[in-house]
């Protein structure tokens, strides 16, 4: 089973890590989807971002779990271009553009599968950290 996730991945933490994992585990082939740069500054004109998308494609393409590290822009657009089984969301993964891909798995025979958050730690949490600095 190809098992597929999406994420933006920058200030890339252990949350980050044990989606992969716990998303690898559930079939024999992981795709991770990075999001460019330039659809976060779309929906995030002021967000800051740490790492490239270049550099966060290559992050999670070296992780072992991550058979296969492609980029996307939106999420619904994206979907329908990759051959996967399993959509993998994480529990804040909810707005349109998600609701979007989980209807157009419904329609086209694809489970999906929310995991619940790794307690205690998220991106937000970490850039507070790290801007304060």
């Amino acid at each position: 089973m190809r098992v597929l996730v999406f994420g933006v991945f920058d200030y890339f933490h252990y949350g980050h890590f044990m989606l992969l994992k716990r998303a690898a585990g559930l079939g024999d082939y992981l795709i991770a989807a990075v999001q460019k740069d330039e659809e976060i500054h779309k929906t995030k004109p002021n967000a800051r971002i740490l790492y490239s998308f270049q550099q966060r494609l290559e992050l999670i393409s070296a992780i072992r779990y991550v058979d296969e590290a492609v980029g996307y822009t939106q999420v619904d657009e994206t979907i329908p271009t990759l051959d996967f089984d399993i959509l993998v969301l994480g529990s804040d993964q909810n707005h349109s553009g998600f609701q979007r891909a989980v209807e157009w798995c419904k329609a086209n025979g694809k489970q999906v599968i929310t995991l619940p958050r790794t307690p205690n730690i998220s991106s937000s949490q970490l850039r507070g950290i790290v801007e304060k600095d």
